[in-house]
């Protein structure tokens, strides 16, 4: 059983190994299909959150904004660049589960017999639907958080949701794009059925993907703020409140 677990374990580290010394070769050939697709479900979840901030009820607490309510501050980054982590890190575990489920697994159930081979089966199909509600949860509760704040944020400014999501396109194109790259390259592994490159895939993703979150988390909070600013008519400046027209 430990020599099985060792020929799996060793043929994956050879696989990644050969997809990443393949892929350097000709890295812009397998990124832009990384980058295209990641950018539409992007603009997809984009779209979603325009239309969910449309059907719930803002929020009427007074909100607080670094940069718009208080002057932006390094510690700022920190509460944004923590909660993008943890979705990255989210759709990462998905991509390493499809190649566990699509590439591991298989060759483990290979090496088995009777019970043990029917697990491992079993267990390769759990990983898959795994990944498939890691998709769906993530992209549900991003819409409708995301769609919250939108819809609190576009009252309390008194813009229209058109205009709020126009406004944070500088930053939430290039980070909700780098976050959907595991995903993204787990959705063209399957569908080509190239399991085995999906562990290269999850380490090459994430290295792109932290710079583009750290650079999107400061342009969010050194420059949104002074786009909204110019777009809310000044309702809020830093330290100070004032209610747009109709407020309750």
């Amino acid at each position: 059983m430990r020599t099985a677990d060792e020929h799996v374990f060793s043929h994956g580290l050879q696989d990644t190994r050969e997809t990443i010394d393949a892929w350097s070769g000709r890295p812009w050939a397998v990124l832009r299909g990384w980058v295209a697709l990641s950018l539409a479900i992007a603009l997809t979840l984009l779209a979603a959150v325009w239309f969910v901030s449309g059907l719930l009820t803002p929020d009427l607490t007074p909100l607080h904004l670094p940069g718009l309510t208080s002057p932006s501050e390094p510690a700022d980054l920190l509460p944004i660049l923590y909660r993008n982590s943890l979705v990255l890190a989210l759709h990462a575990t998905a991509c390493v589960a499809g190649f566990i489920a699509g590439a591991s697994m298989p060759l483990a159930a290979a090496q088995r017999t009777g019970v043990s081979r029917w697990i491992h089966v079993k267990a390769g199909e759990l990983a898959i639907l795994f990944v498939a509600a890691v998709t769906i949860f993530s992209l549900g509760t991003q819409a409708l958080y995301l769609g919250f704040q939108g819809s609190t944020l576009a009252y309390q400014l008194d813009i229209s949701r058109l205009e709020l999501i126009l406004s944070v396109l500088p930053h939430a194109i290039p980070e909700l794009t780098a976050l959907f790259l595991p995903l993204a390259a787990w959705l063209i592994a399957s569908r080509r059925g190239e399991w085995n490159q999906l562990l290269a895939a999850t380490f090459v993703t994430v290295a792109i993907a932290i710079p583009v979150l750290v650079v999107a988390a400061l342009v969010e909070v050194y420059v949104w703020p002074h786009i909204l600013r110019a777009l809310s008519d000044s309702h809020y400046t830093l330290q100070t409140w004032t209610p747009p027209p109709g407020w309750r």
